[in-house]
C-alpha cells in the first residue's frame, strides 16, 4: 500500500484517480486542487508518492511542476509522478534536471493523462517512481527520437541500438530493457556500451543516465556528472 498526495484541478479526473488508488489498496492522504494545497500537503504529512498535473491554477502554466521541485528540494528524494496533457519534452527535462545530484534514489516519473486510461501501465509506472525508479512517457521519447536529423550523431546507431536507446530513455533498466526485447542482460550491456561511446555519454544509471539521454536527444550537449 502507497500513501499518495494528489493534486488535479480537473474534479472528474481528481475522483477518477481516488476510486482507482482506492480500488487498488493505496491510501490517498489528500486529494487537492492547486499547487499551494500540494505543498500543505506534503509539507504537513510527507507521502510515500505524489502525483501532480503540470498546469495547475491560478495560471494554468507549469505551477503543478514547479511545486513538485520545490517538494523535492524541501524532501530529498521524495517521488514524484507527473501528469501532462501534452507531449512536453521541455517540461520533462525541467523535472529530470530539477534533480539534485545528491538526491539518488528518489523515484521521479513523467507520463501524458491518456496512459491513465491504461489501468496497468499507469499503476505499474506509479510502483516504480515510489520504489526510487524513473519513468518517462513511451510517446515522449517517440517524439524526441522523430525530431532526429540525419547528420545527428543518433545516425550512428544500429536499429538495436536505437531501441535500447529509447527504452533507456523510458527509464527502464537493463535488466527491464532484456525482458522487453527478449534478449540476454549481456546484450543489452553491451548495446548500452556502444550507445555511451557513439554519443559520447557519460555511462551513469538511473535518473542521471535518463537525464543525459533526454539532454541529447533534444539536441543539447549532455551533462557531466562526474564533476
Amino acid at each position: 500500500m502507497l500513501r499518495v498526495v494528489l493534486a488535479e484541478d480537473a474534479v472528474l479526473l481528481r475522483a477518477g484517480l481516488v476510486e482507482l488508488l482506492s480500488r487498488v489498496g493505496h491510501e490517498v492522504v489528500a486529494a487537492v486542487g492547486d499547487a499551494e494545497e500540494l505543498a500543505r500537503a506534503v509539507d504537513a504529512d510527507r507521502p510515500d508518492v505524489v502525483i501532480t498535473d503540470v498546469r495547475m491554477p491560478p495560471d494554468f502554466r507549469d505551477e503543478g511542476l514547479k511545486a513538485a521541485l520545490a517538494l523535492r528540494a524541501r524532501h530529498p528524494g521524495l517521488p514524484v509522478l507527473v501528469l501532462s496533457q501534452y507531449v512536453a519534452t521541455a517540461y520533462a527535462t525541467q523535472l529530470f534536471s530539477g534533480m539534485s545530484p545528491a538526491e539518488g534514489g528518489g523515484g521521479l516519473g513523467y507520463l501524458l493523462k491518456d496512459r491513465v486510461g491504461e489501468v496497468s501501465e499507469f499503476l505499474d509506472a506509479l510502483d516504480r517512481v515510489a520504489d526510487g525508479q524513473t519513468v518517462i512517457d513511451p510517446e515522449v521519447v517517440r517524439v524526441l527520437l522523430q525530431q532526429q536529423t540525419a547528420d545527428r550523431p543518433l545516425a550512428r546507431l544500429t536499429p538495436r541500438e536505437r531501441e535500447v536507446l529509447a527504452l533507456m530513455a523510458e527509464g527502464l533498466n537493463n535488466q527491464s530493457i532484456a525482458q522487453r526485447l527478449t534478449v540476454t542482460e549481456a546484450s543489452v550491456v553491451k548495446h548500452s556500451g556502444n550507445i555511451f561511446m557513439k554519443l559520447d555519454l557519460d555511462p551513469t544509471e538511473g535518473n542521471r543516465r535518463v537525464l543525459a539521454v533526454l539532454t541529447h536527444l533534444r539536441g543539447a550537449h549532455p551533462p557531466d556528472h562526474r564533476a
